[in-house]
């Protein structure tokens, strides 16, 4: 039977670095492609969102041979939601792409962070990747704590922030910051596909455990 899957999305086209110029970014090509294809070939419909339904910018050091046609034939990012209309009930998974994009808009997004608190909350299959688990630092409960404080989960390493060369220039890492939070942390090898799940929670480490996460998120959405 056929699920319908929240795709959240990054609304931004940069990131900030501590300097204050605008490192250019978006989503990472392959984290939305992946996943994508391989939910929609298994028959499930996706709906992509962004901040304010503003149409997503992919980011451009991510497109490889056949990224860019393969985006284009995805209709969905062309007419995203506004994630501030989104209602959790109307699906049965949710799952963040990752690109440095996160680290600017969705850090610091109250109506993100409160989808992922619901999301978490309802036992539905949560999945976010690489740089995506930004998205986590802005849900809170009403006491102040975070609902991923004790969850197992990976996310972007600090290892491959600095093999990228962008770590002396970021204004946090996330890894840091999950570590901040509370989250039970968990981290593989550098660029390798890495997967942990939680429950529901489904978090990849990097752009090649985008593969690995799809295929437990179809296991999950059974």
């Amino acid at each position: 039977m056929a699920k319908k899957i929240l795709f959240v999305v990054t609304g931004t086209d940069h990131w900030t670095l501590n300097d204050g110029t605008r490192h250019p970014t978006g989503f990472w090509a392959e984290e939305l492609i992946t996943p994508y294809r391989a939910l929609t070939v298994a028959g499930h419909r996706v709906t992509v969102a962004t901040p304010g339904g503003v149409r997503p910018t992919v980011d451009r050091a991510s497109l490889t041979e056949g990224a860019e046609a393969e985006l284009a034939g995805i209709g969905a990012l062309n007419a995203p939601v506004a994630l501030e209309k989104v209602d959790l009930d109307d699906y049965d998974a949710v799952f963040y792409p990752g690109g440095h994009g996160p680290m600017e808009d969705l850090a610091v997004d109250a109506v993100s962070g409160a989808l992922l608190t619901a999301a978490l909350d309802s036992g539905k299959p949560l999945a976010v990747v690489c740089h995506g688990p930004a998205a986590l630092l802005a849900a809170t409960r009403p006491d102040g704590t975070s609902p991923f404080a004790g969850r197992r989960l990976t996310g972007f390493s600090n290892a491959e922030e600095t093999q990228a060369g962008l770590a002396d220039k970021a204004p946090w890492l996330l890894q840091d910051r999950l570590v901040g939070l509370g989250a039970d942390y968990q981290e593989g090898e550098p660029w390798a596909p890495f997967v942990v799940v939680d429950g529901n929670l489904t978090t990849g480490q990097n752009p090649s455990s985008s593969a690995p996460l799809a295929i437990e998120l179809l296991k999950q959405l059974g």
